[in-house]
């Protein structure tokens, strides 16, 4: 199977690695780093598309990109010179970023008339499942003939296949599940700045929390491997969670959902981001609410 990966980051660069050592597939990469994705390829042994007509050559084609408007800005800019205009009708693309449910449907549409499916599959685990290919994918798609086309790459990038329902589908409950992390990460460094200044030392807190009803990855993973030991290298930004948390709220407002906590935990991260920097890791989130002194 030809098999186009678009987006070849800290998520990108491990999926295409899996893909490289499932037979099978005829993988080629492309990035608006050209460098990077020829690097990558040339390390993986498959090759790289100098332009997007190139990446078009495809059967299945996955995008691993930051925000949804850089999906359909990739996928459907330049109609006739690009991605759009070079793609043979019936080829299967995969969103597996994080994108805007709503703009996913209208994107299948401008795909769909052109004889193309879109299903969106984004991906839960972080970079380090995404290296051992154990990530949970959520799929939405309106035609199950192309999600069975799609499966074997699906198969080769993740453990856990969740089929949750249309287009957009997929997307939707991305931002839900990154909401509830977004949401438990700001409660847990609230609930350790407290304790801080009651004289609790934070790692036992974490500690008492993981054997106890506060429990979560978050305080599994990220505040006892990265927050507490300094490390704040989870490969997830601060920005994208932001960005994610903000998908979810936007989301709540346009279905007449009232969702208080959605709309606070918005502001908690844009607050961070504000003044970290999109760019840094999203477990530092804490040091921009709190400062370095309560993080110590």
């Amino acid at each position: 199977m030809r098999v186009t990966l678009i987006g070849v980051g800290n998520m990108g660069e491990p999926m295409a690695a899996n893909l490289v050592r499932r037979p099978g597939f005829e993988l080629t990469l492309f990035d608006a780093d050209g460098a990077r994705a020829a690097a990558v390829a040339a390390r993986l042994g498959c090759r790289a598309a100098v332009t997007l007509a190139e990446a078009a050559r495809c059967e299945v084609c996955v995008t691993m990109l930051p925000t949804g408007a850089i999906v359909t800005e990739v996928l459907t800019a330049a109609q006739d010179a690009a991605f759009l205009g070079h793609a043979a009708p019936g080829t299967v693309v995969v969103d597996m970023s994080s994108s805007e449910p709503l703009g996913t449907q209208a994107t299948g549409r401008t795909l769909a008339a052109r004889g193309l499916t879109l299903i969106d599959a984004p991906v839960s685990g972080g970079v380090a499942r995404a290296v051992d290919a154990t990530l949970a994918i959520m799929i939405g798609a309106d035609d199950e003939v192309a999600v069975e086309r799609a499966r074997p790459v699906l198969e080769a990038l993740g453990q856990r296949l969740f089929r949750v329902g249309p287009l957009g589908a997929g997307h939707a409950m991305k931002a839900a599940n990154n909401f509830v992390a977004a949401a438990t990460y700001a409660a847990t460094a609230e609930a350790l700045a407290i304790g801080r200044r009651c004289g609790l030392d934070p790692a036992m807190m974490i500690d008492i929390m993981n054997v106890s009803t506060g429990r979560s990855f978050v305080s599994e993973v990220v505040m006892k491997e990265h927050v507490l030991t300094g490390r704040h290298a989870t490969g997830f930004s601060l920005g994208l969670l932001a960005k994610d948390v903000d998908i979810a709220a936007t989301l709540g407002e346009a279905l007449g959902v009232d969702a208080p906590l959605a709309r606070l935990t918005r502001a908690r991260w844009n607050l961070a981001r504000e003044r970290l920097g999109a760019g840094r890791d999203h477990s530092m989130a804490a040091l921009g609410w709190f400062g370095t002194e309560e993080q110590r």
